[in-house]
């Protein structure tokens, strides 16, 4: 239950800092991508609710490493099935190890223990681990203390969500590209029956181009509320 990142066409092209909006994040993607690129760089931890970005944010950090020279891979560890522990300590060998929902392991002496041991690995091997979860490592319940305090040692931010006006304004950019125009209307009704992580928004964008495209119809209101019937 590994994911790795040997080429950066196993990911879709969005999750890539090129197509990252820093919103009040931009400190804490340049210190993703910093550590992503350079051993001498301080390891990150970004804490986020899902939607926040910091999947988007570390998969980048792969892309980049590998882009840089690094090898990279890329571990979700929130909804494994199997031991985390084995995951945790299979992943070795790599320049960036990006660890997703850390906060899955609290509790999981194994776990933790292998994430320990793979802290102090990769430190003395001048590689980079990067964290991310829904909190910051503070607010985790490891039970670990010496796990606790390397996590702690970590830059640490926490991911703002983009504001509905940011989205809005990125939804419209993007649909401009695709050569899609978004009335107001359509915005505001997409707004309030669709999830509004930016993610889920852009991928239902490329659902839009297809369908109006297939469809040789411009996108309104009932054309969306039609599609996402029939989803």
């Amino acid at each position: 239950m590994t994911t790795q990142l040997p080429l950066a066409l196993r990911w879709p092209r969005r999750q890539r800092f090129e197509h990252t909006y820093a919103g009040e994040n931009a400190a804490a993607i340049e210190a993703v991508r910093l550590a992503a690129v350079s051993p001498e760089a301080p390891w990150v931890f970004v804490a986020g609710p899902a939607g926040s970005g910091r999947t988007h944010l570390l998969i980048a950090a792969c892309q980049a490493a590998i882009d840089a020279g690094r090898t990279a891979q890329y571990l979700p560890l929130g909804g494994m099935r199997g031991s985390r522990a084995e995951a945790i300590r299979g992943m070795a060998g790599s320049d960036v190890l990006a660890l997703d929902d850390v906060d899955a392991i609290a509790g999981d002496d194994l776990a933790e223990h292998a994430l320990f041991d793979a802290f102090n690995r990769y430190r003395a091997e001048g590689a980079t681990l990067l964290f991310a979860a829904d909190v910051p490592s503070i607010a985790i319940d490891i039970v670990l203390p010496d796990l606790r305090s390397r996590l702690g040692s970590c830059t640490q931010f926490v991911l703002k969500p983009l504001a509905d006006v940011e989205r809005r304004t990125i939804m419209r950019e993007q649909a401009k590209v695709r050569g899609i125009e978004l009335d107001e209307n359509v915005l505001d009704w997409l707004f309030a029956h669709h999830a509004r992580d930016l993610g889920a928004l852009l991928d239902l964008l490329d659902q839009l181009d297809r369908a109006s495209l297939a469809a040789q119809r411009r996108v309104t209101v009932p054309f969306l509320r039609n599609l996402l019937r029939k989803d």
